[in-house]
């Protein structure tokens, strides 16, 4: 039976099941569904939480990463993917990294007056920030609230770096602010696309824009003078690792300086989320492809080890690696993405009032 016919399946959510928050010491179960007059409902529109942090950028030293400034409007994320690692994160609100993850949603209305403040430190040196290091920043409630466009008015302000990661055309939006930016050499966008495949999207991503609007992304914002990367991420083995060179090749076709990669890794409660989904969508190959995974993570689907968590190991692992550079060294070449420019950082005492 197809996903389709299954009236469990949740259409256009990603994650079929409301996984038990591990911080919470009880839940609610349905073990006796006889004894129900009628059926248990649940609330399945997209809900907004209000939060009013201290603070809005997050710094992380993680020895696989390079010492990263991100910036996360929203907490959650609708697009539903169901491999974002993002997921467990939203354990630590009281709510589920399954469908709560897809359906509430958190904002953060003041931050870019946070941001505004983070700038103005005594000591603080112009570092290249990071948009969307956990969430989408150009999610679908960002069209309403427009948290995203506001920061980038600070981030252009202040003349100081930004680097974007999305999978959403919102993005054209800000195309005003992005080609300002990008004319100082402030603004670098990573384009998150890892297949093709409108069939498979739709069933790994379902409330994302197609391949066809994101390689239009690419092609609208590059042509704008904005450098441009494609994440080819993740790699899910078994579903779109033969997808490599195709994708790479359309996106350096519309003008992609670059590209990256990673491998998919269940962590935590996606674990099970990918594994109840997986069986649903896919069930003719469910287990093969979650054999391949765990032959990427020394034979689990959880990996948290530095520097192997997010490439994998392994001979598969090395297959997917191989295939991916001769990608980018055949479609892109000697093509390389501009270093941001710091100098132009504007201190408080010198700063301009108007935006542009």
């Amino acid at each position: 039976m197809s996903h389709e016919d299954n009236p469990e399946f949740f259409k256009g959510r990603g994650a079929q099941v409301n996984v038990h928050n591990k911080f919470l010491k009880s839940k609610y179960v349905l073990d006796h569904v006889e004894g129900l007059d009628e059926p248990m409902l649940e609330n399945l529109a997209t809900q907004i939480y209000e939060e009013t942090p201290k603070k809005i950028v997050s710094e992380s030293d993680s020895p696989d990463l390079w010492h990263m400034f991100s910036i996360n409007p929203y907490q959650g994320c609708e697009h539903g993917c169901l491999y974002c690692y993002a997921r467990n994160t939203h354990e630590y609100f009281g709510f589920s990294a399954g469908l709560d993850f897809e359906r509430k949603i958190i904002v953060k209305r003041n931050a870019a007056e946070l941001l505004e403040e983070y700038l103005n430190k005594k000591n603080y040196k112009p570092v290249a920030m990071l948009l969307s290091g956990n969430t989408d920043c150009y999610q679908p409630l960002e069209r309403k609230l427009k948290i995203t466009r506001s920061l980038l008015e600070i981030f252009l302000k202040y003349r100081n770096p930004v680097s974007i990661i999305t999978k959403n055309n919102l993005i054209l939006r800000d195309l005003d602010i992005l080609a300002e930016m990008g004319k100082m050499r402030l603004v670098q966008v990573n384009v998150s696309l890892n297949s093709l495949n409108e069939q498979l999207r739709q069933k790994l991503e379902p409330r994302t824009v197609t391949a066809t609007g994101r390689l239009g992304v690419i092609q609208k914002l590059s042509e704008a003078g904005i450098p441009i990367r494609v994440m080819v991420a993740p790699i899910v083995p078994g579903l779109n690792s033969n997808e490599i060179p195709s994708v790479i090749k359309a996106a350096a076709d519309r003008g992609a300086l670059g590209a990256g990669f990673t491998i998919v890794r269940l962590n935590g409660s996606i674990a099970e989320i990918f594994t109840d989904w997986v069986h649903k969508a896919f069930p003719d190959r469910a287990e093969k492809v979650l054999n391949m995974i765990k032959a990427c993570h020394d034979g689990k689907l959880n990996d948290s080890e530095f520097g192997r968590r997010m490439g994998g190991d392994g001979n598969l692992a090395e297959s997917i690696h191989q295939l991916f550079r001769m990608s980018v060294n055949r479609f892109m070449g000697d093509r390389v993405m501009p270093e941001f420019d710091y100098s132009l950082f504007v201190p408080k005492k010198g700063r301009q009032t108007s935006l542009f």
